[in-house]
This record gives structure tokens, sequence and C-alpha cells, in this order.
């Protein structure tokens, strides 16, 4: 036995933990960590902005990739902590979980407090240098790699009203494998910033060669203007966006709601500025009042007559548009992202606020209110006539084979975690995979042509859309609010579609079926894409299979023989994946040790619900405004 004593227990520290696992503190070290970085630095100034000490925030991408971040709050304090010795700025930027948003008295509420903190940044900075306004005079730091370089030092006195922190930072090219930051996503997450936090000016500047641009950031409506935002490529079905800013029980809640033609439902909900993906107690509040309210104002002017049914919260979530943002003192995080809130005071707080503000709106606002309840009527018309569709969907028990779809060829094991679903374009295809498969863990179902567009499709004619109900009862865990990802029979579902035009419209269409109707299984984790290979390089009995054209192109060289490396080589392009017999489609595409899957994640669900608004909906315009301002980045149209 190797030898085993105290001497051989690691300790990190100062930062060392960070740069020994960066992924433990920001996710990934790839592009998403990147942006981070960015969000953790102006989160701190989100920050002095919540408590009313900051209303403008500036953003700058330099050439070289380093970002600075400018705010006029306080300025982070510089007098020496009374027991760790060191100024505070060197405290917050050099020790982790140091900060003020510990100390209720210093920020009432903090996003920051749901993040790593400063200190990350700097860790993962080949350089980070800050300065600090305040009291009339300016300060200086520089750190590398987390690690002090220059003292606290006086540079100059400013006006005593001149006041506020810079900070600038390289990110560390021997952390991170990617180096560019996406102005877009950047400028998604700054936007969202804005209408949070209603009154505060953000700009975002990019200084890159032949990317320069400056955009300004500032919503003085707050969440109205966020969800006019969402609502911008849909038809409003009422003119006045209902607005809520209050507080209850300590909490303050900010809600805006307006209703629009569509057959989708579009909520989001904060806590603190975080973006609660998984909802928590704060969205069970307010979903719970608007559908006791509705139903109210429902019974009372008698729309639903003869009706036997109430209206469903389906039902009243029909075509709405809602954001939802709390500030809580002590949030808790609980579910899979811990993003959803678990403070049962939050709900309550929300419920009683909805209650008495909506009813009050209903009531004062009769023709905005009637169009409102008949949307939902008329929806929870459609779920009772869809009623046993959807019941064929639902499966008895999660090993009942007696209700699964006839083409589906299931496998033997009946463990979730351990099993695949391949949704396969084509019965040619899908006789290819049936054959070529692993029957223990994969399962596959042929998708006959293209799914229905569920973003133009009320639940109704979803459910009875034939392809539609083979998903749904095959993956068994039911759909939109009945939806329980538990009951899931697999924890990878698959999408392998040929590599051609038709092919990426069915994958978008799938795309948009689990965001809209199964987003949870986004959320975990569960959903890929399959990469099958564009060519086949062969030459005499040797063969390889390329993913890309430069793969194969170095394929051809490899059979180098003083022509070119073409003379002989057989080029086969794969646009069907029936073009591939069993042997080959399981070697490249479905065999677990050499195939290559896409996960499909969702960074930002405000982004991905207007993108699909934009190419999947009703409205032309948006569709063609994006096809034009993104024509140039098309490289293959049809190939």
């Amino acid at each position: 036995m190797s030898e085993y004593d105290a001497g051989q227990i690691q300790v990190l520290k100062g930062l060392e933990a960070v740069r020994k696992r960066p992924g433990m503190y920001i996710g990934s070290t790839s592009s998403r960590g990147l942006h981070h970085l960015v969000y953790e630095v102006v989160d701190n100034s989100i920050d002095e902005a919540l408590v009313g000490y900051a209303d403008k925030i500036d953003v700058t991408i330099h050439a070289d990739d380093a970002v600075t971040v400018v705010d006029n709050g306080r300025g982070i304090p510089v007098d020496i902590h009374p027991t760790e010795k060191i100024p505070g700025v060197e405290l917050a930027m050099t020790v982790l979980h140091a900060g003020g948003k510990f100390d209720k008295n210093t920020y009432k509420v903090s996003g920051g407090l749901h993040g790593v903190g400063v200190s990350v940044v700097n860790a993962l900075s080949s350089q980070l240098k800050v300065w600090v306004k305040r009291d009339g005079q300016e300060y200086y730091m520089d750190f590398a790699r987390g690690i002090t370089t220059t003292k606290l030092k006086s540079l100059r006195k400013v006006a005593k009203g001149d006041r506020g922190t810079t900070v600038w930072f390289k990110p560390d090219n021997t952390i991170f494998t990617e180096l560019a930051y996406d102005y877009p996503t950047l400028a998604t997450r700054l936007r969202e910033l804005s209408f949070l936090n209603k009154g505060v000016t953000i700009t975002l500047t990019d200084e890159r060669p032949d990317q320069a641009k400056q955009e300004t950031f500032h919503a003085k409506g707050g969440l109205k203007e966020f969800v006019a935002h969402l609502n911008a490529n849909k038809k409003p079905l009422h003119p006045d966006v209902i607005y809520l800013e209050t507080e209850r029980d300590d909490i303050g809640i900010e809600v805006a709601i307006q209703y629009n033609d569509s057959y989708n439902e579009t909520v989001f909900s904060f806590v603190n500025n975080i973006n609660t993906h998984e909802g928590g107690t704060h969205l069970t509040g307010f979903k719970s009042a608007l559908t006791r309210v509705v139903n109210l104002y429902a019974q009372k002017g008698n729309f639903l007559k003869k009706a036997d049914f109430a209206l469903s919260g389906d039902d009243v979530r029909e075509g709405l548009t809602a954001v939802l943002s709390v500030k809580v003192r002590e949030p808790q995080f609980e579910g899979q992202t811990k993003t959803k809130l678990g403070n049962s005071e939050a709900e309550g707080a929300v419920r009683s606020v909805i209650n008495e503000y909506l009813a009050a709106y209903l009531e004062e606002h009769p023709r905005s209110a009637n169009i409102i309840v008949e949307k939902a009527v008329s929806a929870a018309r459609a779920r009772e006539a869809a009623r046993k569709a959807r019941d064929l969907t639902r499966k008895k028990s999660a090993l009942d084979a007696g209700v699964l779809p006839g083409k589906l060829a299931d496998c033997s094991l009946n463990d979730p975690p351990l099993c695949e679903l391949y949704l396969v374009e084509g019965d040619s295809a899908g006789g290819s995979a049936k054959g070529g498969r692993a029957r223990e863990f994969q399962a596959i179902l042929p998708l006959r042509g293209k799914i229905l567009n569920v973003e133009k499709a009320r639940i109704d004619k979803v459910l009875s859309n034939e392809e539609i109900r083979s998903i749904i009862t095959a993956i068994g865990a039911g759909i939109r609010d009945d939806f329980q990802i538990e009951q899931a029979r697999y924890h990878k579902i698959i999408i392998m579609t040929d590599a051609d035009v038709d092919g990426a419209h069915i994958r978008t269409l799938l795309l948009t079926f689990f965001f809209r109707q199964m987003r949870e299984l986004i959320d975990a984790g569960f959903v890929y894409i399959a990469q099958p290979p564009l060519f086949r390089v062969a030459k005499g009995k040797e063969e390889y299979y390329a993913y890309t054209e430069n793969e194969r192109d170095s394929y051809v060289q490899r059979f180098g023989n003083g022509d070119g490396g073409k003379g002989n080589v057989l080029i086969q392009r794969y646009k069907g994946l029936g073009e591939m017999n069993k042997e080959q489609l399981w070697e490249t595409t479905m065999n677990p040790e050499r195939r290559t899957l896409l996960k499909v994640d969702m960074e930002d669900a405000v982004a991905a619900d207007l993108i699909f608004q934009t190419l999947m909906g009703d409205e032309v315009e948006p569709r063609r405004v994006f096809i034009e301002a993104n024509a140039r980045f098309v490289s293959n149209l049809d190939i």
C-alpha cells in the first residue's frame, strides 16, 4: 500500500481552489464560464443600484477581449478591515465569501449573493485592476491570478460627489478554452437587467476591430417594457400591460401581464435579478392566484354558462406573457440547477397581492377583463375536446408496455438513467437504426414526415397529431402542467435527422415541441442531437467517416497518390440517414464509444423564447427581418 498520512492531505490556500477547480465556481471554462465573469462583476454594480446608490453601469469589451465594468455606486470600501487587517477592496478581491452583501444593513437584498463573487473573477484573470472613487479620493490596486501585485494606493483627489468602482480584467488563457466574448449574449443579459432594475442605465460598448458598436439599455417602465419586448412579435389582446409594484411581508413584488393571441404561455420569474428557471414558491403563488381570480370573474359574469368544468391553470395562461420579479432578503434556492425558490413566505405574499390587485383591475377594466376570460374559456372548451386524446398520452405505469406506440422499438432495460430514445427521421433510417442499435438500452421511434408546429397550434390540435402523441406516450411523463420528469422512461432523448434542410426543419420542429410542452427535459439535460457523418472517404478496403469538409479533405490527403490525393478515392456524401446500412449507422452515430452527441441546453430562456416566437410563430415580418439580418452567416443553404 502507498503511504497515506496527514502529509498527503492537500491544503489549497487563498484562491488556489478556484484555479484548481474553476468549473465548481463558474460552471465551465468554455464560453458560458467566460461570460459568467462579466455577470459577477456587473452583479456587484447592480447590488449598488438595488439599494439606490447607483444608476449608471458601463460595460466595455476591449480589442484584446479584456473587459471593463464601471459604476457610479458608493465605491468598494478602502479602509482597513478590523479583523483581517487589509483594505476592504483587497478583502473583496482576494477572499471567497467576503462582501458587504452578507451584512443585512449594507444590502437589504442582493442578486450577487447567489453567485460566487468578484474574488473568483480575480482568481481566473491573468490580470485584474480596480479603481475606487470615494470620499474625495481615487484609489488603485492590481492583481494577477488572484494575488495582490500592487498594494492599495491613493492616485489623486476627486470631487466629493465623484464616486464609484471601475474593474478591468483579462481572463486567463491558461484557464479558459474560449476567450472571445459574444456581444449578443452579453447584450441580452444586460438588457434583461435594465428591465429588472428600472431607471438604471446600462451601456455596452464593443471596441473590437470590425465589430465596434454600442448600445444603451434603459427601461423607465421596468417590467412593463419587458413584457412589451417579449410581445413584440405577437398581437396583444388588450392595449395596456397590467402592472403592479408593491411590498408585502418585507418582500418586494413587481408583476407585469399582457395576453396575446398565441396558444402558448410565456412566463418568467426572477428573485433578486436571478432567473428562476425552475420556478418556486413565488411562481406557485402567482399561478394559483391568477387561476382563482379569472375563475371568479368568469363565474360572476356567467361566461361558462352550462359548462360542467372550471377553468384550469393551463386555460387561464394560454396566450399569457408575464414577468414576476420578487426581492427577498434571504433567498433559499433549491432544484436541479439551484434556480428554484424555496422560501414559503414568498408564496403567500405573492398570492395575496395578485388576488387583491388583479381582481380590482378586472372589475375596473371590464373590456380587457372580458377579452382575457373569453380567451381562457375558449382554451377550456378546446381542452375538453382534447381530453380523450390527452388521456391516450398518459401511461398507466412506466413498465406498462401495452399502451406504447406500435412503431416504437423499445429497449429491454427499464432503468431510465441507462435508457436512450432515438427519434429518427423516416422509416428507412428507422429500420437501419432498429437493426443496428444496442437493444438493451437503445429504443427507436421512427417519425413519418414533419410534426406539427406547436408554436401555431392549440393543445387540442397538438394532441390530435399522431406523431406527437407517439412521442409523448413513448416518453411517458405527460406534457405541460401534467409533466412529471420523474416518470420519464429515458434520460437521453436523441433527435436523429438527415443532414439537409428538411432534416434541420424537423429538428427545429421537435425542439419547438420540447421547449413549449416539455421544457423540463431541456432543463434536466435529457435532450440531445445526434451527429451523423457527412462523408465517407474510402480507398480500397480502407475507409474513414468525416463530420466536416475539412475532415473530409484531410482524409483525402491521407490517401495521397501523386494527383492531389483524389485518384481512386471514393467520396460519398450522406444526405440521408437511410443511405447508411445498420452497421454504418451504429458505428458512426449510435455507438456510445464513438458517436458525437450535442447536448441541448438553455443558457437564456428569455432569448430562447423570443427566437422560437420569431422563427416559428405566425408573424411573418419579424421572421423576414431575422433572415435578412442573418443571411450572410449561412454557409450552406442546402447541402
